[in-house]
């Protein structure tokens, strides 16, 4: 995510790290490497004009602190203004105490689908009872996979065989009233592109719901394209915020950068992965964070808070003190790593860490392979890896598909690190996956 831009600030930041004094001739080139940093991102010119512009005025009219070093100054002035262009304050979903429609709009190929589901299950995370609207009606199998979705986060999708969306729309509000819901979600119709009929179509629905949100569903790595369609959509039906997907995939962070600017719609939500919880709360702040390569420790807090239990925490704490960890007990803390996400991603989210993984190629199929040769052993064995002999290395490494050597490798390193904890004793860890990170990846 963003890893052009964040590249490209990262060296900009090299260079005002040394500036003894902010002078006019260093706010100009700093301004000029600016404006080709997110013009390469593909962010719209005229956000990156004004952005470049307000960063020059606040380095020109601001005054040295002798407290702050200059260069560190001038890093504060840009990544205040990128919040700033971002949004700002944090727009979160909002249930009121009533029945909620959120209407969800947008081209084909956009991910809508998907991110009904996903939304869905963030309502349901909150206490909330939500269910789904199937109002696509053109998209093949495009409410066969709604259902599926609502059946994976069990939560009900109402529709029928009239292939008319109004309809559609009308019973699943009466359904969802009936049964008390809190939140109601409509998945409409994509287009491959704009037209009259679809957006008639839209307005009916509009008319029809009216709904509290309308999000407009942009696949980031479209980029300056979606800008366009997003304006269409809001002069028609007055949109109350973006949700940016796929966002995990873009490299370059154009879009993200550009749509407040543009549009004045807010992004509400970025989809990060392919996850059905993968859907987070767009915070400006944050993802300034990202994109100067700051880290997100937060982020990494929240992911390791939702797969990681507190008793299994303490648990695993004693039983490192107590030179008891075995191969078991390592293997679920690769589940728990695993389910964090890709390891690249875990790793850039710690601040300072950003700037030094520059570069650096961490196998993401490394874990699993681990894994393979943990379940490759037998019971006794991941209780007692001292019990693993030559030929018993050889059953292991055939079951698992790795080499005699990685086999070795690993029982190694396991018993380096049990050596390590008996000397250490009372000193527990605070992070599950911190022994893996360091030893293991």
């Amino acid at each position: 995510m963003f890893d052009s831009i964040t590249q490209r600030f990262d060296s900009i930041f090299r260079n005002l790290r040394g500036l003894g004094k902010i002078t006019d001739e260093n706010i100009d080139f700093t301004a000029r490497e600016i404006r080709r940093a997110l013009l390469e991102a593909d962010v719209n010119f005229i956000v990156a004009k004004d952005f470049v512009n307000r960063v020059k005025d606040a380095a020109q009219g601001t005054k040295v602190l002798k407290t702050i070093k200059p260069g560190e100054q001038f890093i504060s002035i840009i990544h205040k203004e990128l919040v700033s262009v971002l949004g700002e304050n944090a727009n979160s979903l909002s249930l009121s105490a009533d029945f909620n429609i959120i209407l969800l709009v947008g081209l084909q190929g956009s991910g809508k689908t998907t991110t009904a589901a996903k939304l869905a299950n963030k309502i349901k995370g909150m206490g909330k009872k939500v269910s789904l609207v199937a109002a696509d009606t053109y998209r093949p199998g495009a409410v066969d996979q709604l259902k599926q979705l609502g059946k994976k986060i069990d939560v009900p999708v109402y529709y029928d065989h009239s292939n008319d969306p109004i309809k559609i729309c009308s019973f699943g509000i009466k359904e969802a009233k009936a049964q008390d819901m809190d939140a109601l979600i409509i998945d409409t119709a994509g287009r491959l592109h704009i037209d009259g009929e679809m957006m008639v179509e839209i307005q009916n629905i509009y008319d029809l719901t009216k709904p509290d949100e309308i999000f407009f569903i942009a696949d980031s790595m479209t980029g300056q394209d979606m800008i366009a369609s997003i304006k269409t959509f809001d002069e028609a039906l007055d949109l109350t915020g973006v949700i940016l997907t796929k966002l995990d995939g873009d490299a370059r962070g154009g879009a993200a950068l550009s749509i407040r600017g543009v549009t004045g719609v807010p992004i509400r939500f970025i989809g990060t992965s392919e996850k059905i919880n993968g859907l987070d709360d767009f915070n400006p702040k944050r993802i300034a964070d990202k994109i100067l390569g700051f880290g997100d420790i937060v982020s990494l807090v929240d992911r390791l808070e939702k797969v990681v239990d507190e008793e299994d925490i303490r648990k695993t704490e004693q039983k490192l003190v107590d030179n008891t960890f075995d191969f078991n007990d390592f293997r679920d803390q690769l589940h728990q790593i695993r389910k964090m996400g890709s390891m690249t991603d875990l790793i850039g989210m710690i601040p300072g860490i950003s700037r030094k993984m520059r570069g650096l190629s961490l196998d993401e199929n490394q874990l699993a392979w681990t894994e393979a040769i943990i379940n490759s052993m037998t019971a006794s064995e991941r209780v007692k890896p001292e019990t693993i002999n030559s030929s018993r290395k050889k059953r292991i490494s055939e079951g698992s598909g790795r080499t005699v050597y990685e086999v070795n490798a690993l029982i190694k390193k396991f018993s380096e690190m049990k050596k390590m904890m008996k000397k250490m004793k009372q000193k527990q860890s605070k992070f599950p996956g911190k022994i893996l990170l360091g030893k293991f990846s």
